[in-house]
């Protein structure tokens, strides 16, 4: 229970494999104030195993479980280029939704998604975990209390393994229509962090590779981006890293400091140095490096409560709609970028980009 309320009843649509991790948590008692009250899949057996393992009702359209469940929100884990049209159809339902990264493929998807919830007075909320990673959350603190004066440079590396196994579990995967290739899958959630950390960016230029997997999106990708602020920036991501993961980082270099957060989720304090001392530098090396619980990182557990805590106690939303769009333009622009083999100003709408094409 939380703030002496009734527990959120929380609703899945989609019971792939992130719905696995959201399950466990919401029906395993994990969320302080939410717990899980019904699943959906297209697919009877996926739905019926999840629904069975946690002792709750199970649909295959998900219209049907909205109208017979008493939800107060509900999850959507569908593929990525699938949110759009599944998001603006639950909100005419009326309650809160969640939704896993990327909130979309397209800005006009995006757009009305936001304007459905909008429209509906529920809150829209993007999944972006990684927000919420204690040594995430030290840096954010650092950087919004000017330690790092002005900042000079920031750069994201996802070097991740997704062997052809992988792309091959279900059709979707690779596809530009409904998934995007590793800067729209994988290294969305180090884009959304770069991009919160280091400010609106001006341009990118960029380049991508389908180096070890038969995709048609690419499993590498190099980014060069310039920030507002007059910073610079880099993205280097992969998921032909052979033959295990390697490492999911972020560095932000300014003037006065620097640090660097590695691990395999960005999850593990590395660097933490700044020009002048600050009351627990000492103790941040041991006391913010957090390892996480399984390949999604350590935030999805925070994220709910965060969740709770927006729809119990009105408090301000981290990641909404809008903030989730902010990251689907940058990457756009990145597409566009690749397409067109130039840089691209992200001050204008891109227009070539075959991400969410169908």
């Amino acid at each position: 229970m939380a703030s002496g309320k009734p527990d959120l009843k929380i609703a899945l649509v989609g019971c792939g494999r992130i719905a696995q991790r959201h399950a466990e948590l919401l029906g395993r008692g994990q969320i302080a104030g939410a717990g899980l009250a019904a699943v959906c899949d297209i697919v009877p057996a996926k739905a019926k195993a999840l629904g069975e393992k946690y002792g709750v009702p199970y649909y295959t359209d998900m219209l049907e479980m909205m109208a017979k469940t008493p939800v107060d929100a509900v999850s959507v884990l569908t593929e990525s280029g699938n949110h759009a049209r599944h998001v603006v159809a639950l909100a005419g339902f009326k309650k809160h939704i969640i939704v896993e990264k990327p909130m979309a493929l397209t800005l006009d998807d995006a757009d009305a998604m936001i304007k459905a919830c909008a429209d509906a007075g529920v809150k829209l909320f993007v999944v972006k975990q990684n927000r919420f990673n204690v040594p995430v959350v030290k840096l954010r603190q650092a950087l919004e209390a000017g330690r790092f004066g002005k900042l000079v440079l920031g750069t994201v590396r996802v070097r991740w393994c997704r062997e052809q196994a992988y792309y091959d579990q279900d059709k979707w995967r690779g596809t530009w229509a409904l998934d995007g290739g590793v800067l729209a899958n994988q290294a969305s959630h180090h884009v959304d962090l770069l991009e919160w950390m280091m400010g609106d960016v001006e341009g990118v230029y960029a380049m991508s590779a389908t180096a070890l997997v038969k995709i048609e999106t690419e499993d590498t990708a190099v980014v060069s981006l310039r920030f507002q602020n007059g910073a610079l920036g880099v993205i280097e991501a992969t998921t032909a890293a052979r033959p295990k993961d390697l490492e999911g980082s972020i560095s932000i270099l300014g003037e006065n400091g620097a640090v660097e957060i590695g691990g395999f989720a960005v999850n593990q304090m590395k660097t933490w140095n700044f020009k002048e001392a600050g009351p627990d530098d000492a103790e941040v090396m041991a006391k913010y490096s957090v390892n996480p619980p399984d390949v999604y990182g350590f935030g999805h557990k925070a994220y709910y409560e965060h969740v709770v805590d927006c729809v119990n106690n009105h408090a301000k939303q981290l990641v909404d709609g809008a903030e989730g769009r902010r990251s689907l333009e940058l990457i756009a622009g990145i597409y566009e970028s690749i397409e067109t083999k130039r840089e691209v100003s992200l001050r204008s709408r891109p227009k070539k980009t075959r991400l969410g094409g169908k």
